[in-house]
């Protein structure tokens, strides 16, 4: 079976590394507020870490949209 096509390892990657790490606030909607802020300040290790932490709720997307294509 597709790894990226498996909804429960997505799921996982979603609780893991796309919130990792948990505190103080999820690392992911530190970088979306950041983002929404205006990104002041952001360099590339910061956008490619909005990236790497998004990266799997990107896979939950497109799995989303290829579920709701197949009906």
């Amino acid at each position: 079976m597709d790894v990226i096509n498996n909804w429960k390892i997505v799921l996982l990657l979603c609780l893991t590394l796309g919130l990792a790490p948990f505190l103080p606030e999820p690392h992911v909607l530190g970088k979306l507020k950041w983002i929404a802020g205006g990104a002041k300040g952001m360099q590339f290790m910061d956008w490619f870490d909005a990236l790497l932490h998004g990266f799997p709720y990107l896979l939950l997307l497109r799995l989303v949209v290829l579920k709701i294509k197949r009906k």
